[in-house]
């Protein structure tokens, strides 16, 4: 397995674009195709937010088939909180897609990302659409990422490709997601394309896993979108014989691989953030309070604003430890940055070793390992800390 160029369209028989519609008022690209040259297995993963937006309802709706041709996506407007007129929308969108294509509508998938609780602008979404389709393109894929864009600052895109069952399959995959960041999933989209052939069970079990392994380990803000979605269409052009045993161990590796990377993409790419922290909890009881524990740390303000100050105040990381609910004893507790050991049986190492973790706080990346000396069971969550361009772009969203 090797990381290639293309990211979407890097697998055989996928084409995409990304256009202007006219959603956004700073005139970057708001509108994106996908298509597969033929029908595709898809398998896809959905927020768990209860107030979903219409695309996401209509998409999750379209996924009981089981296969897919194509997906559209806007930006600049989440098409959420819109009422009827809202799903009146979405569904005009598979419509107009379809059509521009030739293809069933129940093959067409819909997203949206942006603002909530306003109408979508149809009037100028519906010329688009034949627009995007007819500039479909095998060199499209870039287009697409960042038309899916919105306070992103840069497209999120990875492709690898690797020899299975002697032929070469590739996936390729697009994401966004800045704010709202935090599982199941983010204010995420993003969408994996591979020419493998592989039995829709075996593809939804792939991915639910890498999900759960890659974009349900990040946050940013702590906050759940409405329109979170994960979609994965695999369309068989590589001619592979259909995964079975030791080639579906090889495909799910790269499946995974393209869900860490870009999920490590939108984490690094929080809104306002400087610092990319991995949060590594170790010796937990159990997975689930291992869990607790990351994500507590992870989405305590206090630890972020400490994490932007480059301060090792590691009394804030005792207090989300001992309040996120799972079995620890303060006495076991050790916490490490990179390799500085600053707590040990709970207490604090002094201030020579501090003024030593604040170098290693001063990098872009770095790890904090937790380890709570009651168990074997650990996990890993990537966070990020919260700066003062955090509240300023999140004041100016909509104005």
């Amino acid at each position: 397995m090797k990381e290639i160029q293309g990211g979407i369209t890097a697998p055989k028989g996928f084409l995409a674009s990304g256009i202007y519609a006219g959603i956004k008022r700073n005139k970057k690209l708001d509108l994106a195709m996908i298509a597969s040259e033929r029908d595709a297995v898809a398998a896809g993963l959905f927020t768990v937010n209860r107030v979903k937006a219409a695309p996401v309802i209509l998409t999750q709706r379209q996924m009981k088939r089981g296969n897919a041709r194509a997906i559209v996506v806007n930006s600049g407007n989440a098409n959420a909180c819109t009422g009827r007129q809202g799903m009146i929308d979405a569904k005009e969108m598979v419509e107009l897609t379809a059509s521009a294509l030739s293809i069933d509508k129940k093959g067409v998938c819909v997203a949206s990302t942006g603002v909530i609780g306003e109408p979508l602008p149809m009037a100028r979404i519906r010329p688009s659409i034949e627009i995007g389709v007819k500039g479909l393109s095998a060199e499209g894929g870039r287009d697409a990422a960042a038309a899916i864009m919105t306070t992103d600052t840069f497209p999120k895109e990875i492709a690898v490709r690797g020899r299975i069952g002697g032929r070469m399959v590739t996936v390729g995959g697009i994401a966004k997601g800045s704010g709202m960041i935090y599982p199941k999933m983010a204010t995420m989209l993003a969408f994996i394309s591979s020419d493998a052939a592989i039995d829709r069970d075996n593809l939804t079990r792939m991915l639910k896993k890498a999900v759960d392994r890659s974009f349900n380990k990040i946050t940013v803000d702590g906050d759940t979108s409405t329109n979170d979605m994960v979609l994965c269409l695999a369309n068989g052009m590589a001619e592979n014989k259909s995964l079975t045993g030791k080639t579906l161990g090889q495909f799910e590796k790269m499946l995974e691989h393209v869900c860490a990377a870009l999920a490590r993409m939108i984490a690094k790419d929080g809104e306002g953030a400087t610092k990319l922290v991995e949060i590594r909890v170790r010796g937990a009881k159990n997975v689930r309070d291992a869990e607790k524990v990351a994500f507590a740390v992870a989405n305590s303000n206090l630890v972020k604003t400490a994490l932007f100050a480059c301060d090792p105040n590691w009394g804030r990381l005792m207090a989300a430890i001992g309040y996120a609910g799972a079995y620890v004893r303060e006495e076991d507790i050790s916490i490490t940055f990179d390799h500085i050991n600053l707590v040990k049986n709970g207490i604090g190492l002094g201030k020579d070793v501090e003024k030593r973790v604040v170098e290693v706080m001063r990098n872009r990346e770095y790890a904090i390992t937790i380890d709570l000396n009651a168990g074997s069971a650990g996990t890993n969550v990537l966070t990020t800390d919260l700066s003062y361009d955090y509240v300023k772009i999140n004041v100016a969203y909509r104005s």
